[in-house]
């Protein structure tokens, strides 16, 4: 029929010709929510020894969110803490978050992969991870991919997806559900893993003015991920260091995109 397989060696040779650190390439990876619980109430120890943040230029406040009844923050890096032991000591990340603690890590001399083994070894329980993938060119065409789910050509072990034009109610849980544009949900919203798809390029038309045609990143592709799928993700991340392959792996596991051929039943 002509299909060839392709070898896990070509395919390294392939990913190598991708040149993924090269500021050009169509998609670019990143991490973009982090969540974990510490079992401890020595919030200045996680700020300090896990972190490697100063307390002294953080900005206490004597509330919190998630049932938390204070918190320490710098820019958008938040730490809660209770008296309540069960709850300990809970570091959230958000998108914004995790590109400033970058730059900490990257003046540390640290990695991603340093920090969540730091973390995972100080008792750490992953509670969120999201993993983003940005796509420079507009590769990920998202009426397209909606349009082969409601077609059966997306082979899943989910068993929903839902799409959303911009503005409509039903992106309610998300944070920037105004400027999310044409949005693709695989899976369950509830489940510890599913996948949200949307046009970046009409957030930031809408948040910074920027025009569709000119926004750096086109669509992005993120996978959401909760508690134990969370915790295997890290696990993955600290055994290869690769975060593309982590990334790659876990979609390739849930979900696939083909084309229908007309006179073949889906088996």
């Amino acid at each position: 029929s002509g299909k060839v397989a392709v070898t896990e060696e070509m395919k390294v040779k392939l990913l190598e010709a991708l040149e993924k650190f090269n500021p050009e390439a169509p998609l670019t990876m990143l991490f973009d929510y982090v969540r974990i619980r510490f079992p401890t109430l020595d919030i200045g120890h996680i700020i300090k020894d896990i972190l490697q943040l100063n307390i002294q230029y953080m900005i206490h406040e004597d509330f919190g969110h998630y049932s938390y009844t204070e918190h320490y923050y710098i820019g958008d890096i938040f730490v809660y803490t209770s008296p309540d032991e069960e709850k300990g000591v809970l570091l959230e990340l958000k998108g914004k978050g995790c590109r400033q603690f970058e730059s900490y890590l990257l003046a540390q001399e640290r990695s991603w992969y340093d920090f969540l083994m730091d973390a995972l070894v100080d008792g750490g329980v992953m509670k969120r991870l999201d993993l983003a993938i940005n796509d420079h060119t507009g590769m990920l065409d998202i009426p397209e991919l909606t349009e082969k789910c409601r077609n059966e050509e997306c082979v899943s072990v989910f068993r929903s997806f839902k799409s959303y034009a911009s503005g409509e109610l039903v992106k309610h849980e998300e944070q920037d559900k105004a400027g999310m544009g044409y949005t693709l949900y695989i899976g369950s919203l509830k489940s510890e893993v599913y996948f949200c798809v949307y046009e970046k390029s009409y957030e930031q038309y809408i948040k910074l003015g920027i025009p569709i045609e000119e926004a750096p990143i086109k669509n992005r592709f993120e996978i959401r991920l909760k508690n134990e799928r969370a915790y295997y993700a890290v696990r993955d991340l600290l055994t290869y260091y690769d975060a593309e392959r982590t990334a790659f792996s876990i979609i390739n596991r849930y979900v696939r995109f083909v084309d229908k051929e007309a006179d073949k039943k889906r088996s």
